[in-house]
């Protein structure tokens, strides 16, 4: 186990700078909250925090990986180059019930805090990479592809949440449309001319919910209608169907469970005589990988900081594009509690904006801050990280 030897007169000076930007933290998480952007239009959002850190000194470059929002904010040179993450997209309907508000402005203060505690003529880089529609396609996903993290040595990004914990495992997740081609013909007067599109995306379905019985338990499958046919008395000739595919390992996901589901469906598909075309909508989201080193970082200035961590419960079934970030540089989505509401909420959106809220935010930060200093002050532990890395894509 790595033994941290970061000094302590630094510890204490970076949460005191973090208590300052209490007013910088409030105002973040309240005029984003006011202003709620969805995924790729974060106009508002990745300008605000992008003036507050060129304000600061900090280079910035914008437009990145095809995304116009996306951005990386840079203070300092040469290595370590130490990163925090920030999300800012909204939910339709309910705004900012997933509390990226409140990532935004808890890693914004924390790289401010680290640039201004470190000194200024010790080597290294601190970052804030702005990372656009977590919810819909994965900004970080098109960031990790097109290299922003080629030089990143590590990356933080804390998320709201009910409890306190290190983060666990999300799930990898691939989902998958599938569209059936059969051939219209009166459902009346000459069912029999017709090819049932319909009928043969039914009939998938159904395999395709009974292959829970020859996979893992770590799988879901789960799938809704999205276009059935045209009118009632005209045999389908189009039908088509979208299902989220999860399971614990990207591997297995991508290597068992996806054709599995692809052979479900053309069997179905040749049964009624149709045809079968498959596109994924989304992106492959890896599973997270856990870090250890980073995890007894972040745990250690939880409890630094007087915060109890409960016992870890173990991924959810949950999906994020952190996961891809963690398969290319040690990385940690670790989640502070600041509500009793349900995610994806109204009432969440409401708790990030209430004084436990802006308080709980104060704290993450802190944990950002303290677990980022760890990192660049530990050459040691940098190189464990890495090396874990190694050990894992290989074993994987």
């Amino acid at each position: 186990m790595i033994e941290f030897t970061t000094p302590e007169a630094l510890r204490q000076t970076v949460v005191s700078r973090v208590d300052g930007y209490r007013p910088l933290i409030e105002d973040i998480a309240v005029s984003l909250y006011r202003n709620p952007e969805l995924g790729l239009a974060e106009v508002f959002a990745s300008r605000k925090i992008r003036s507050l850190l060129e304000d600061d000194g900090f280079s910035v470059e914008g437009n990145l990986a095809g995304m116009a929002t996306a951005f990386r904010a840079g203070f300092g040179v040469g290595r370590p180059t130490i990163a925090f993450l920030a999300e800012y997209d909204a939910l339709p309907g309910v705004g900012h019930g997933c509390g990226h508000n409140l990532i935004a402005a808890s890693s914004t203060a924390a790289v401010l805090a680290c640039r201004h505690t470190v000194p200024p003529d010790r080597e290294g880089r601190w970052l804030l990479i702005g990372t656009p529609a977590e919810e819909t396609v994965g900004g970080k996903l098109a960031m990790v592809d097109a290299g922003m993290f080629a030089d990143v040595d590590a990356a933080f990004i804390a998320h709201p949440s009910r409890r306190n914990d290190l983060g666990g495992r999300s799930w990898a997740s691939h989902p998958l449309e599938l569209t059936f081609r059969g051939r219209a013909s009166h459902a009346g007067a000459s069912p029999e001319d017709g090819v049932n599109a319909l009928d043969a995306l039914v009939m998938a379905y159904t395999q395709i919910r009974n292959l829970k019985n020859s996979l893992r338990d770590d799988v879901r499958v789960a799938g809704i209608v999205t276009h059935g046919g045209d009118a009632q008395n005209i045999v389908p000739e189009t039908a088509q169907a979208r299902f989220t595919v999860r399971a614990r390992d990207w591997r297995y996901l991508e290597q068992v469970v996806l054709p599995k589901v692809r052979q479900a469906a053309e069997g179905a598909a040749l049964a009624a005589g149709a045809r079968v075309e498959f596109r994924h909508h989304e992106p492959l989201f890896r599973e997270t990988l856990e870090h250890p080193v980073l995890r007894e970082a972040v745990r250690r200035n939880f409890e630094y900081l007087g915060q109890a961590i409960p016992a870890d419960e173990g991924g959810d079934g949950g999906v994020t594009d952190v996961g891809g970030v963690t398969w290319v540089t040690p990385s940690i989505q670790f989640h502070f509690a600041m509500t009793t509401a349900r995610p994806h909420s109204k009432e969440l959106a409401e708790d990030t904006v209430a004084p436990r809220g802006i308080e709980a935010t104060l704290t993450a930060a802190k944990v950002l801050a303290l677990s980022a200093l760890d990192l660049a002050y530990n050459p040691a532990a940098r190189a464990e990280a890495r090396e874990h890395l190694r050990r894992a894509a290989d074993r994987r």
